[in-house]
């Protein structure tokens, strides 16, 4: 595919828009240069950002960083440089990454931030998964989107994405440590997927496949789970007990996640010892990863061993626009005027952008036809909502002034009236992929 197909098909899939903004992780390899080029000429220069992170690791990284520098300087893109000094674990990798996604969330503030992933890279991380984690969801991938994720290049290899620059006369960096064998991705790169390639020319193709149904099987399990548990909280433990084994792994995994606030790897594979809870008194579980499972008069849920999550930090939305919260991906979209659940007055709401935070002692809120103020604390018990689960709920904020508790309450002062000419609808959905965040009730 030459460079004007690759940046038409990205353009169509709408993972990157004109005029929305998006934060592009620029390493200055081929793919992040590709994607960065692609982005620039899909939603404008003034609406992109670039991200380059110098670790100060390898002894190139003063040229990538000056690279990064050039490329962006060409592209009249906005470069931010983040240097966050030794790492912090023995897993370089995994501290790297943890780095460059907190880094770049912070930066964004509510707009996409965009990933060179690759259908290359794709095939390597399903294998890598698939030898080193015993669960259905190291087949499933990475996703297109993952909340503000975004993975506009998930559909080419890194052959297509070096051809691009190529085409587009765009110089890009090496990274000399892919070529040592010290990772493991490094090895299936080098040694496993050649080896599959003999076993048969379309073996990675095969593996995208297989990955792709699995997926969308993982939306019909998911549907079960959700039927199984109903409005969230704790599950009944014999209605647990009563499930068909693989939906019971299921449904304790969901309940595991929720309390951790996202994967909880393991609890799985605990399900026939929580399902054997007592189901007199209260009987606990270390699961592990710091989570218990608390079988109490007859209920299941999970607790996390530090007392519990903690709550989110506050993010910027953008009008219209998306955040993660908590596991949680909170979206604000235009919309016609209706009296519904979550629209709003645009009006009314004055700013082009909302904070998004968890609940404070003393947050009042005034309800759609109260006639006055209410406390959260008092909303939360009129909803019964879990202690543990309150900094969990997302509060949307707009000049100093609630405007909406998710799943709860609407304020009555941003109310669609008769006057109103445009509005915003704020959703609610879990973020992260096949990862959960905790559940809110349903929408006012």
């Amino acid at each position: 595919m030459n460079e004007q197909g690759m940046f038409t098909r990205v353009r169509e899939e709408g993972l990157l828009a004109p005029r929305r903004r998006a934060v592009v992780l620029l390493s200055g390899g081929r793919d992040s240069t590709c994607l960065l080029d692609i982005a620039v000429r899909v939603a404008g220069a003034s609406f992109v950002t670039a991200m380059h992170v110098n670790y100060g690791i390898r002894e190139s990284a003063g040229a990538d960083d000056r690279h990064c520098h050039d490329l962006c300087a060409s592209l009249g893109v906005e470069l931010e440089v983040r240097r966050p000094g030794p790492p912090s674990s023995g897993n370089v990798q995994a501290w790297a990454r943890e780095v460059r996604y907190r880094a770049a969330l912070e930066l964004a503030r509510g707009a996409d931030v965009a990933a060179g992933h690759t259908k290359t890279d794709q095939v390597e991380t399903i294998l890598y998964r698939l030898a080193s984690s015993p669960s259905r969801r190291a087949l499933l991938g990475m996703r297109p989107r993952e909340g503000s994720l975004v993975r506009p290049l998930l559909g080419f290899t890194r052959e297509e994405t070096a051809a691009y620059c190529v085409e587009r006369g765009l110089d890009w960096r090496e990274d000399e440590t892919n070529a040592s064998d010290a990772y493991a991705r490094n090895r299936i790169r080098a040694g496993l997927v050649p080896v599959l390639r003999r076993v048969h020319p379309a073996a990675e193709d095969n593996v995208l496949a297989v990955a792709q149904i699995l997926r969308d099987e993982a939306e019909v399990l998911d549907a079960l789970v959700d039927e199984v548990l109903g409005g969230g909280g704790p599950a009944s433990l014999a209605a647990v007990r009563a499930l068909p084994a693989a939906l019971r792994r299921l449904v304790i995994q969901r309940l595991a996640d929720e309390a951790a606030g996202g994967f909880a790897p393991g609890a799985a594979s605990r399900a026939e010892e929580i399902a054997a809870l007592s189901d007199r008194g209260t009987a606990l579980l270390d699961v592990g990863n710091g989570l218990r499972a608390v079988a109490e008069y007859g209920e299941l849920r999970f607790e996390r061993l530090d007392g519990g999550p903690v709550a989110p930090e506050p993010v910027r939305l953008s009008i219209p626009g998306t955040a993660s919260f908590g596991g949680l991906e909170i979206r604000c979209e235009l919309a016609e005027p209706a009296f519904e659940a979550g629209v709003l007055d645009r009006t009314a709401l004055g700013s082009s952008e909302l904070l998004v935070r968890s609940w404070r002692p003393g947050d009042r809120i005034a309800p759609l036809g109260l006639g006055g103020t209410k406390t959260l604390q008092d909303l939360f018990v009129e909803r019964r909502v879990p202690r543990r689960e309150r900094d969990r709920v997302a509060v949307v904020e707009v000049g100093g002034e609630i405007a909406w508790v998710a799943g709860l309450a609407m304020s009555e002062r941003f109310k669609v009236t008769a006057a109103t000419r445009e509005a915003v609808r704020l959703l609610i959905a879990p973020g992260n992929g096949d990862q959960r965040g905790s559940r809110s009730p349903k929408h006012p």
